[in-house]
C-alpha cells in the first residue's frame, strides 16, 4: 500500500513538473520566431522580481571559478563557458537563444563523447540543443531544469556532413522518433544507431540520468542485451521525442551543488514504464497559459546575488 501511494505521489509530481516546464507552450524544437513569441509572452506576464526574467535576460556569464549552486530545478552557475558553435563532431542548434553555456565539466563531456562516437562510427556527430543560460537559473521558456549548467539537450537528428548556416540552425526541423499515437517509435526512422548512441551515453560515468520519450525507453528495453545496467539511467519523460536530455552529476568540489538521488537499480522496464502508456500519462491536462516564476528571493542567496543590480 505504501509503495502504491509513493508511486501515485510520483505521478502527480511528474505531471505538475511537466506542466510547469511547458507553461509557455515552448518546445525544444521551436524555431527562432516561435521562441521569440514565447519569450515576449513570458516577459509581458512576469513581475520585475521574477527569477525567470532576471536570469533569462542576463546575456553574459558571471565571472569567477566554475561553481554550480543549488539544485537542477533551483540553481545557478558561476564561471560558465560557452560551447563553440562549431566543433569537429558537433554543431550548436538554435543559436539565437544564447543557451549554449555550461559548466566546464559539461562542455568537456560534450567534446569528448562527440569525438568518441565519431571515431567509432557509432554516430556522425552531435546537434546540440539547449544547455544553460549564461548564468544558469530558470529559463524564460520551457525547461524546469537546465539551471546548473550540467544538463543538455542533444537532438535525435544525426549531424549532416556539411556545416549548417545560422539560419538553418534556427529554423531546421528536428527528427521525431515517435509515432503519432505516442505508443511506439516510428519504424521508418528508428534503427540500431539510436540504441547504440543512447547506450553509449548512459554508460558514461558522469551521467546521472538521460530523459527520453517513453516509447523510446520501451524500445530500448526490447532491444537491450543481457547487460542491462545502463537502462536504469534512461528515464521516461514527456516530450523528448525530438531530442534526449543528458543530466550529469554535480562536479566534484562544487559543494553547493545538490545531486539528485540515484535512480532505482532496476532496468525500469516493468510496471513503472507501463504507467507512461496510460490515458493519464499520454493525455495530461493542458497547461495554464499563465506564466509563473519564483521571485528572486526564493533562489539560493548566492544565485540571487548574480542578477541583483549593485
Amino acid at each position: 500500500m505504501t509503495q502504491r501511494l509513493i508511486f501515485r505521489a510520483f505521478q502527480a509530481l511528474a505531471i505538475a513538473l511537466a506542466l510547469l516546464a511547458i507553461a509557455t507552450g515552448a518546445r525544444a524544437q521551436d524555431t527562432a520566431q516561435e521562441e521569440a513569441a514565447h519569450r515576449s509572452a513570458a516577459l509581458a506576464q512576469l513581475p520585475a522580481d521574477a527569477a525567470k526574467r532576471l536570469f533569462g535576460l542576463a546575456a553574459t556569464p558571471a565571472a569567477g571559478p566554475p561553481d554550480a549552486i543549488g539544485s537542477y530545478t533551483k540553481g545557478c552557475l558561476i564561471g560558465a563557458v560557452q560551447l563553440p558553435a562549431d566543433g569537429p563532431n558537433w554543431q550548436v542548434m538554435r543559436p539565437s537563444r544564447n543557451r549554449s553555456w555550461g559548466h566546464p565539466m559539461l562542455i568537456a563531456f560534450i567534446e569528448r563523447v562527440a569525438a568518441a562516437l565519431s571515431q567509432t562510427n557509432a554516430w556522425p556527430g552531435l546537434l546540440i540543443g539547449d544547455l544553460a543560460q549564461p548564468r544558469g537559473g530558470p529559463m524564460l521558456t520551457g525547461h524546469a531544469s537546465h539551471q546548473l549548467g550540467i544538463e543538455g539537450d542533444i537532438w535525435l537528428t544525426p549531424m549532416p556532413q556539411r556545416r549548417l548556416s545560422p539560419e538553418e540552425r534556427d529554423e531546421m526541423p528536428a527528427t521525431n522518433l515517435v509515432a503519432a499515437d505516442g505508443l511506439n517509435i516510428d519504424p521508418k526512422v528508428w534503427d540500431q544507431s539510436y540504441r547504440r548512441l543512447l547506450e553509449y551515453m548512459a554508460r558514461q560515468p558522469e551521467v546521472a540520468r538521460i530523459f527520453v520519450n517513453a516509447a523510446i525507453k520501451r524500445t530500448l528495453c526490447q532491444e537491450a542485451g543481457p547487460d542491462r545496467a545502463w537502462l536504469s539511467r534512461i528515464r521516461p519523460w514527456w516530450g523528448h521525442n525530438y531530442h534526449f536530455h543528458v543530466r550529469l552529476r554535480c562536479p566534484g568540489g562544487d559543494t553547493a551543488c545538490e545531486n539528485q538521488p540515484p535512480p532505482p537499480p532496476e532496468d525500469g522496464c516493468g510496471k513503472e514504464l507501463d504507467w507512461w502508456f496510460t490515458p493519464e500519462a499520454l493525455h495530461p491536462p493542458p497547461p495554464s497559459p499563465r506564466v509563473t516564476s519564483p521571485p528572486l528571493s526564493a533562489m539560493p542567496r548566492a544565485c540571487a546575488a548574480l542578477v541583483t543590480p549593485h
